[in-house]
């Protein structure tokens, strides 16, 4: 039977005794990982989210009724032990923290019961991810688990203390906000006091902080949860944390310098490592053409080389169609791996078409000095030796190309060199390599909707040298929009916001946006810029990303403690759910349900 406390208090965590310690007299509390039973000596690891103490129980020291709960203990007990710290009588464990020291106890207390839990709750569990998210309450015990969230609750606290000693204000938006599905689909929350209205949970505080600016306050920083109802990966959640900012009477270097300081405390501060600013940039035009990816993971080489020039004449079809077509040809050289087998190459061919390439073009040139290859018999060698040349090929080297559309060709190409660096293992992932792009474009077209949309949001503002590109050529317009990136992994964005009422009605213009349906949307911030707006611009970047990141772990899922899984469900908890045919009424909402075919 569990007994209550009795008035004692925990005088320390278990991680927190050392061999200073030694000779005194503690009280610790936690679950019992593990109990040995030696006879005549009891061991018992307790463990607690500071770590693993080792107690002993002999009958001499604790008495014959303590000894005989300490006999009934089982894995993940809770207990409260009294006890005397002493250096360990044998050789120190060099694997706990603790590991010179053991508490004799000299009273026990069992705290609560437990019945055998589903799988162990040990690090670097073997459990299977669905079992472990379903009991997540046990998992959440593991130690890797709780070393990472007590590491995301230390990196909250030191962006809070950057941005406050900064100047930055905190300021709370609201979470029940207006839907403007402009972008991801919004979460929606029904009205009852306003039938057949609804909410929607907030995508990003976006609005509610250039308001701020309106408002005079500044600097404006929040640790903010946002929704997005869209597919998932191993580094998106439908519900997750960002770290948020907006400025006034600034432009791109003070957000950057704002957001590089923030970054570089963090990294000092919560993992030791030590980055050097600024950080280095490059424009997104840059990072396509060097790398097919405008979140370039930097840690390796194997950039992207345009071969369109050295092959416009070429006998080769596929490549000459391509450019023919207005796209390109680009290839990477992947060294040393002229030898890699065929089969092994047609796996990286039928990743290609996972991209959308109808093919992928190799040519292995052989230590030997002769070609294997999939297109070398439409050229001459003088093509071949071009071709060669300037791709930087030496003898064995492996050259792939893709040649489509120039979207598509870096699409493929970005993934392909990220695919090939993986399965060769060229990843140091010692290496934490950040990097700013700059200058993306400020819309992409949209050929599901038939119009440009904004690829960052429609109050992104162009680059002053191209705002007369709005009316001519507005593919071609650049935006004031930057992103800081980890190891190819987007940490966050953010942009210049358009402060000019007649740059913003233009933006809206391009966009396809009536007056009308304008105002519709966005007619409380519209208005607001009519009493003065000052100059602004901010960014957000994803805590959950940056967390995950420097802990290096695999899933996001691993350092949110409730977490969903990839249809955006809790296994734990079964939301989302049915509710009572009550609520439904309240709301004046009744469900219209298609039977699917089983």
């Amino acid at each position: 039977m569990a007994e209550t406390m009795k008035g004692l208090k925990r005088t320390h965590r278990c991680g927190e005794l050392s061999a200073a310690n030694v000779g005194e007299t503690v009280t610790v509390m936690g679950w019992v990982q593990k109990q040995r039973n030696k006879g005549g000596i009891i061991f018992v690891d307790l463990r607690d989210r500071a770590g693993i103490l080792q107690v002993i129980f002999e009958e001499s020291d604790c008495g014959s009724e303590n000894f005989a709960k300490a006999e009934k203990l089982r894995s993940e007990f809770v207990i409260a032990v009294v006890g005397r710290v002493e250096k360990r009588a044998a050789a120190a464990n060099e694997n706990l923290a603790t590991g010179e020291i053991e508490v004799r106890a000299g009273q026990l207390r069992i705290l609560s019961e437990a019945e055998t839990p589903p799988f162990p709750i040990e690090a670097d569990s073997k459990t299977k991810e669905e079992l472990r998210l379903k009991y997540r309450y046990l998992d959440l015990r593991r130690p890797n688990l709780q070393k990472n969230l007590m590491l995301r609750s230390r990196i909250t606290t030191t962006i809070r203390q950057q941005m406050t000693e900064a100047g930055f204000l905190e300021i709370e938006t609201p979470m029940l906000t207006k839907s403007t599905p402009e972008g991801a689909r919004d979460y929606l929350v029904p009205s009852r006091v306003h039938p057949g209205n609804f909410y929607a949970l907030p995508q990003s505080p976006q609005i509610f902080k250039q308001l701020l600016m309106c408002s005079g306050y500044d600097r404006y920083f929040q640790i903010a949860r946002c929704f997005r109802d869209e597919d998932l990966r191993a580094d998106r959640q439908p519900e997750f944390t960002q770290v948020d900012l907006e400025m006034s009477f600034v432009d791109v270097e003070e957000v950057i310098d704002a957001t590089e300081k923030m970054v570089e405390r963090v990294c000092r501060e919560a993992i030791g490592l030590n980055i050097t600013l600024p950080l280095p940039r490059m424009t997104w035009q840059e990072a396509m053409d060097r790398f097919g990816s405008d979140k370039p993971d930097t840690r390796f080489g194997m950039e992207l080389v345009n071969v369109s020039e050295t092959v416009k004449n070429c006998g080769f079809g596929v490549f000459t169609g391509a450019l023919e077509n207005g796209g390109s040809v680009r290839g990477i050289n992947v060294k040393g791996q002229a030898q890699m087998p065929r089969k092994k190459i047609d796996a990286l061919i039928e990743f290609a078409k996972g991209y959308g390439a109808k093919g992928l073009a190799y040519l292995s040139y052989m230590p030997d000095g002769s070609y294997k290859s999939s297109f070398a018999k439409f050229m001459t060698d003088e093509e071949l030796e071009a071709l060669v040349s300037a791709m930087g090929g030496e003898k064995g080297d492996l050259l792939l190309f893709a040649a489509d559309k120039t979207a598509l060709v870096y699409s493929v190409l970005g993934a392909l060199r990220l695919e090939v660096a993986k399965q060769l293992e060229m990843i140091d992932n010692d290496k934490f390599n950040f990097l700013w792009i700059t200058e993306f474009p400020l819309l992409e077209w949209s050929e599901e909707e038939n119009r440009y949309v904004a690829m960052h949001h429609p109050f992104t503002m162009p680059m002053d040298e191209d705002l007369e590109l709005l009316d001519t050529e507005p593919g071609r317009v650049r935006a004031k929009a930057y992103d800081i990136v980890l190891n190819g992994v987007e940490l966050g964005g953010g942009s210049v916001r358009i402060s000019r009422p007649e740059v913003q009605e233009k933006m809206f213009e391009v966009l396809g946006f009536t007056k009308e349906a304008a105002y519709e949307r966005f007619g409380f911030l519209i208005n607001a810029f009519k009493y003065g707006v000052p100059p602004h611009a901010g960014l957000a970047i994803g805590l959950d990303r940056f967390v995950m990141l420097l802990v290096k772990a695999d899933n996001i899922r691993e350092v949110i403690a409730f977490p969903k899984v990839k249809d955006a469900s809790c296994l734990m908890s079964e939301a989302p759910n049915v509710v009572d045919e009550i609520q439904l009424k309240d709301l004046q909402i009744k469900l219209d349900l298609t039977q699917q075919d089983e």
